[in-house]
């Protein structure tokens, strides 16, 4: 009996409606009840194929367990067990299944696939790898063992190892659809981008109604910085399934990315519609708020992604800059305080948290921050600016002196003549003239934002 390598290419050969296939269950036990199994084990058999091909896995490994204790020598039944036990997930009882097909057949090649299968599963690569290549020992054209052992390596990151085992997969059988569509993964990660493209085509000339594969291509052109045909893609994928949340997204993520902040607006509400529990999405629908002035939505979003993971530092970073740019100054600082408690170390919200604290006279405050970021970054040279600006202001002149002299060590070239004249003025006492000499002397660079725009691409869902 050949379970594996006659079967019809028509899928409708392999279909039966349910009250058919019970009927032909229900007799097959009759014969077991009956002691008939015997002569009539091609009609279980049979029946055991169907409820393979329809995912009948229960009432299949039953039957065949049933034709094991009639004929337990027989190591194609003993495989068919690994079969449906592979199928249900129950990989331990598959492999001993499997090992058992091998004590009665060593050189059956699809109990060593089913046997790879069940070791990958149960984590035992090493083990999987080993028995595949024992597959191409016996048949060295086994294009189904070339792909197992190229996905076993893509799953261990080993990528060019896997390409060389996709490939010859694909080498040997051209229309191996699933070896091309990894191989398109494997060189996308490798940042081979070309090849990537070539490949996710390949796949797509055989499965052209894939909405996977064109989402894929989508995001192979994102990388390459080719957002329109990204977005043909995108827009492809969401025709043959719009309920794949992640392919909005990158429609959006591309949209945003030629400046069409509508569109991007649309995808990514369609994108938290389809998946509400996402705190990227929110958190990225927030930007698009942001990027288009309006504020109070960009908070609601914001906070919707801060609900899902209040430990979100960017978008705490992000709201925290919205309150301040609606002049909610509390709120605000709630939000930056509470980023610097996640990530104590990023001088970003340590920035934001000198500007709002300065803005709002909070001067001993935005000190010590800019104290932190000095500590982070000594040779911060923004940061020593705005010290020795606040420290004037709050008449601390020694330390504002202090800190002037360390902008002329970093920038030498910044200070000027004005710079001699402010010593002078503080040497006689007139210390309100010799600050306004010290700020003409290191002029801050007004193309640089007091508050750095929070951007994050996400595209692999």
């Amino acid at each position: 009996m050949e379970f594996y390598d006659n079967y019809s290419e028509d899928p409708d050969d392999f279909y039966i409606d349910e009250k058919a296939l019970q009927s032909k269950i229900d007799l097959s036990n009759k014969y077991f009840n009956e002691g008939q199994a015997f002569i009539h084990s091609d009609f279980i058999e049979d029946t055991i194929q169907l409820c393979l091909d329809n995912e009948h896995l229960e009432e299949g490994l039953a039957l065949i367990e049933k034709l094991i204790e009639i004929f337990p020598f027989n190591s194609e039944y003993w495989q068919l067990k690994g079969v449906f036990l592979n199928g249900k997930f129950d990989f331990i009882n598959a492999y001993f299944a499997f090992e058992k097909t091998l004590v009665l057949n060593p050189i059956d090649v699809e109990s060593l696939i089913g046997k790879a299968i069940a070791e990958e599963s149960l984590e035992l690569f090493e083990d999987a790898a080993e028995t595949l290549k024992k597959v191409l020992e016996l048949e060295d054209n086994n294009e189904e063992a070339y792909f197992n052992l190229g996905t076993l390596y893509e799953r261990d990151d080993k990528y060019e190892e896997a390409i060389r085992y996709l490939s010859k997969a694909a080498e040997l059988d051209d229309s191996y659809i699933e070896a091309w569509y990894e191989l398109g993964f494997c060189y996308e990660y490798l940042n081979k981008l070309d090849k990537a493209l070539d490949a996710y085509e390949k796949y797509l000339e055989f499965d052209p109604f894939s909405y996977s594969g064109w989402y894929n291509k989508g995001i192979v052109y994102i990388k390459m910085g080719k957002f329109d045909k990204a977005i043909n893609d995108f827009e492809l994928s969401i025709a043959i399934n719009d309920k794949f949340s992640s392919s909005w997204f990158n429609c959006g993520v591309s949209y945003a990315n030629i400046d069409d902040l509508d569109k991007a607006l649309e995808c990514f509400l369609k994108a938290v519609e389809l998946d509400d529990k996402d705190e990227a999405l929110w958190f990225t629908l927030g930007q698009t708020y942001e990027d288009m002035y309006q504020y109070e939505k960009a908070i609601d979003a914001y906070s919707k992604a801060i609900a899902l993971y209040e430990d979100y530092f960017e978008a705490l970073l992000a709201r925290g800059t919205c309150y301040n740019y609606t002049g909610q100054k509390t709120l605000a600082l709630n939000d930056i305080n509470k980023a610097v408690a996640v990530d104590p170390a990023s001088i970003e919200a340590l920035e934001i948290h000198v500007s709002i604290n300065k803005s709002t006279g909070n001067l001993e405050s935005a000190i010590l921050s800019c104290k932190k970021i000095i500590r982070l970054d000594e040779n911060n040279f923004t940061a020593w600016n705005r010290l020795a600006e606040m420290y004037a202001e709050i008449g601390n002149w020694v330390e504002s002196v202090n800190s002037f002299n360390m902008l002329v060590k970093l920038k030498p070239e910044k200070a000027s003549a004005y710079y001699e004249r402010a010593k002078r003025k503080f040497l006689k006492n007139k210390n309100t003239e010799a600050l306004e000499y010290l700020k003409k002397s290191f002029v801050r660079n007004e193309s640089v934002k007091e508050q750095p725009e929070i951007k994050s691409t996400k595209l692999n869902k």
